[in-house]
């Protein structure tokens, strides 16, 4: 088994928005939001009369799920003024299979038209997609919510059908659309597309595999805002101008990971070569076995020190997957 050491979960700010685990103390003003027939009506699962038991009964599960990592309900809030104030709800849980999740927001009446939900959603979106193992995200809308359906196409999601679900509110079955959407419809391309007739701008990262002593590489998680997020590769990063591979790796080490590394311990290795759509990345990477300090992520993102046996297990970035058999076989 591989040695994790995930970042644990904090609550998730926005611009506006704090997303945190919904507390004993919120119960009163998320029952008085939510028992509102024109905020039941789109919620599939939610009763209405919404009784105060309910909210009560809602948090003590809530709590249940997040800790045995099956979901991740949680309240938004904002401020006014000094205050802070319940705006809605918003929340992941995991399929059966736990290759995707399901979203689902809602948000008192009183805030809607301020771009809430979008941006909520949004953030708890990518957060998910960049910490947990996911494949995509999917999401359910009443035909007649033309709200939410803007809400789930402003973050990134794609239409992909319809059908029918019950909903407890409506006492019956409701037509819906179904959504979904993968890493790549959340978090783009970063590099810009290149002029027609031109080469690819040609990328040149360096990476590195630590080695430790029970010999087991370390991987780095991609975090939320970056290309790729959620997915495993080898620490390392781009090269400034002027710098060569071995001095860059030195760097981005000290400032991804919080280790030193000299020159002599990196060992060149092999190097991957891979055109993606918009650039063709250039990729040495060294494998390093001594080093001052103990890895742990600066930036926020997941680390995991896994047998060489294990690395085919862990979803990674293109150019990085033909370097895991050679790397295997090395070691």
């Amino acid at each position: 088994m591989a040695d994790l050491i995930a970042p644990p979960f904090a609550p998730l700010k926005t611009e506006r928005l704090t997303l945190r685990p919904f507390a004993a103390e919120d119960a009163a003003e998320l029952h008085r939001l939510i028992n509102d027939w024109e905020v039941c009506r789109t919620l599939a699962a939610v009763p209405f009369p919404y009784s105060r038991d309910l909210a009560d009964e809602w948090i003590t599960s809530s709590h249940a799920s997040l800790a045995d990592g099956r979901a991740w309900h949680l309240v938004i809030t904002g401020q006014e003024g000094e205050k802070e104030v319940v705006v809605g709800g918003v929340g992941l849980r995991l399929s059966k299979d736990a290759r995707s999740a399901r979203l689902g927001y809602w948000v008192g009446r009183r805030f809607w038209g301020h771009g809430v939900a979008s941006e909520a959603a949004g953030k708890l979106a990518r957060w998910a997609m960049a910490n947990l193992d996911l494949d995509r995200l999917e999401a359910t809308v009443a035909t007649d919510n033309p709200g939410s359906v803007a809400v789930l196409r402003r973050i990134g999601f794609r239409h992909v059908g319809e059908g029918m679900e019950s909903f407890l509110a409506r006492g019956g079955e409701q037509k819906v659309l179904r959504f979904e959407a993968t890493r790549d419809d959340l978090f783009g391309h970063t590099t810009p597309e290149p002029q027609e007739g031109a080469e690819k701008p040609i990328l040149v990262v360096a990476a590195c595999a630590l080695v430790d002593l029970d010999g087991r590489v370390l991987l780095a998680r991609r975090p939320e805002g970056k290309k790729m997020a959620g997915l495993w590769e080898f620490p390392g990063g781009k090269l400034n101008p002027g710098e060569t591979p071995e001095v860059a790796l030195i760097r981005e080490l000290k400032e991804e990971l919080d280790i030193d590394v000299t020159a002599a311990c990196l060992a060149p290795l092999f190097f991957a070569s891979h055109g993606y759509e918009r650039f063709h990345l250039l990729m040495p990477l060294y494998v390093c076995r001594r080093w001052k300090g103990t890895p742990q992520g600066k930036e926020g993102q997941a680390l995991a020190w896994v047998h060489k046996d294990k690395l085919a297990e862990y979803p990674m970035p293109e150019a990085d997957r033909p370097l895991v058999p050679l790397l295997r076989d090395f070691l």
